[in-house]
């Protein structure tokens, strides 16, 4: 028997004690689910001593399944950042565990591998252990999910390394089925879209590597845009930008006290607020309501622990070796520290809720399901083609415009004007970024140097007004809250002091950004 066929996936990565519960999670009305059953896996991947294949991405192996050997090649396929792998596959009994490149059944994909060999024969380099437990889902939309929880682990020689992971394969119906499914099995448990395939687990364990998920922060990625790119491709790619970082900055807080964690989960947030409003002339405009609100919602949850986060790095702490002895700022400082370790207990109750993982979800669903479509928009199909060159262009133009009406008036802006501004220029500084692989990266350089200049001081500016709030922290009963009072206002008039002098070099790194050339156009 051979198969060959294009295999939709949805990989997710959970701690054990989760993904044994989902193995038999009961799902609600709507969904109907078939009995359960497990089996022990063993799949031995085989490469080159140079590894030909991997540096291809294509993945040889064969899998003992019961007491049938199946031999299986996969190929590229599109992966991103929401968890969807969609490989080609191409499947065959085989008398052995020896791999067969006779038996691939393809003879384009055959082709495919001997190029990649170049001569070179291939012997087994790591293999899979699995206790598979699998069942199958149908969703009242008609969508057929094959739900598989695996726990095991991957060995390269001496090498071992754990394996648990939600797989659910799409057999029939809708990508949205794949995330409905999803999402009623996952319920609160805490979850990482799954990026790598097993073969490149095992892969990266041969070479010495870790495939696991280190719960570091995470910056946002480079976007891979062409100029021959339809703006809608561009909108896609962007969108999955941002989820990756959200969803990554969420394990990173979940998994450490790491204060960039919170700080990148907030960017991750604002930078898909920004690409939501950018897109807006594209897009059916009431797809984006709920998402756009949510991420408000939870950016400023987050918020409440980045900004006691400034408040101890930025504020407080470069001035606890320049105080007056009898400021007392090492008292506020740890005061702060309670204050932070209570919001950070806060905000992980709210990472680790269903809440979270119904906007992971949602946000998936959108970006892979396109979500924005209007069907009753007939002239939206001729916009969403227009070249991501031509729209960045006018994109970036009007955000710009909405900038310079603020930087026009620098004198004469009130505080919440300023911060107006501020606003303006993160988002804006957020569309150069996106739209970045578009432009030569040397002018492109030279322009944000004078923009992040001109960044910092406002974010300054804007820490300076935010330190106020010190005077608004719930302080302890007794003496001591006199000392902290004392101390959080020196804290606030050496810094308003300091803003003084850095609002003047604002009006001047203004003035180097409006006269640099628009490098976009």
């Amino acid at each position: 028997m051979a198969t060959s066929n294009r295999e939709i996936e949805l990989k997710l990565e959970l701690a054990p004690e989760d993904a044994a519960a989902i193995a038999t999670v009961a799902l609600p009305f709507g969904f109907d689910s078939g009995k359960g059953k497990t089996q022990t896996l063993r799949s031995i991947y085989y490469d080159t001593p140079d590894t030909a294949l991997a540096r291809a991405r294509i993945a040889a192996r064969v899998r003992l399944k019961g007491k049938q050997w199946i031999q299986t090649v996969k190929l590229p396929g599109d992966t991103a950042g929401s968890g969807l792998h969609s490989p080609r596959e191409y499947e065959t009994n085989v008398p052995s565990a020896q791999f067969d490149l006779e038996a691939v059944p393809d003879e384009a994909v055959r082709a495919e591998i001997l190029a990649a060999l170049a001569g070179q024969a291939l012997s087994p380099r790591f293999e899979t252990v699995v206790n598979r437990t699998t069942r199958m889902v149908k969703t009242s939309d008609g969508s057929a999910v094959e739900v598989a929880v695996d726990h095991g682990e991957v060995v390269a020689g001496a090498r071992r390394e754990p394996l648990t992971e939600l797989e659910l394969e799409l057999k029939a119906g809708s990508i949205g089925g794949l995330y409905s499914v999803a999402r009623q099995l996952v319920g609160p448990r805490p979850f990482r879209f799954s990026e790598l395939s097993k073969a490149e687990r095992g892969d990266r364990l041969a070479n010495g590597l870790s495939s696991q998920s280190t719960g570091a922060p995470a910056l946002a990625e480079d976007i891979t845009l062409s100029v021959s790119q339809s703006a809608e491709r561009a909108y896609h790619a962007i969108l999955r930008s941002c989820l990756s970082q959200v969803a990554r900055n969420r394990m990173a807080i979940l998994s450490g006290n790491d204060p960039e964690g919170p700080h990148q989960l907030r960017v991750g947030l604002r930078r898909l607020r920004t690409a939501l409003r950018l897109f807006r002339p594209l897009i059916n405009p009431r797809s984006t309501g709920p998402l756009d609100d949510a991420a408000r919602k939870l950016a400023l949850a987050i918020g409440l622990v980045r900004d006691l986060d400034v408040l101890a790095a930025d504020i407080i702490a470069p001035l606890l070796a320049a105080a007056p002895q009898r400021i007392d700022l090492a008292h506020l400082e740890r005061h702060l520290d309670t204050l932070r370790s209570d919001r950070r207990e806060e905000a992980a109750a709210l990472l680790a809720s269903k809440t979270f993982n119904d906007f992971l979800f949602d946000l998936a669903a959108y970006t892979e399901t396109r979500g924005w479509i209007s069907p009753e928009d007939f002239g939206q199909s001729e916009r969403l083609a227009v070249p991501v060159a031509d729209f960045a262009g006018t994109a970036l133009d009007a955000q710009w415009r909405k900038l310079q009406r603020y930087g026009n008036q620098l004198d004469t802006l009130t505080i919440p004007e300023r911060h107006d501004m501020r606003k303006a220029l993160k988002k804006f500084r957020y569309g150069l970024e996106f739209f970045a692989a578009l432009s030569p990266k040397g002018a492109r350089k030279s322009y944000l140097k004078r923009l992040k200049s001109l960044q910092d001081v406002f974010g300054y500016l804007n820490d300076v007004a935010m330190a106020e709030a010190l005077l608004d922290l719930p302080l302890p009963d007794g003496p001591a809250a006199k000392d902290l009072a004392q101390a959080a206002g020196f804290v606030i008039g050496w810094h308003e002091a300091s803003a003084r002098h850095a609002w003047r070099q604002a009006k001047d790194s203004w003035e180097e950004a409006n006269k640099a050339p628009r490098y976009w156009r």
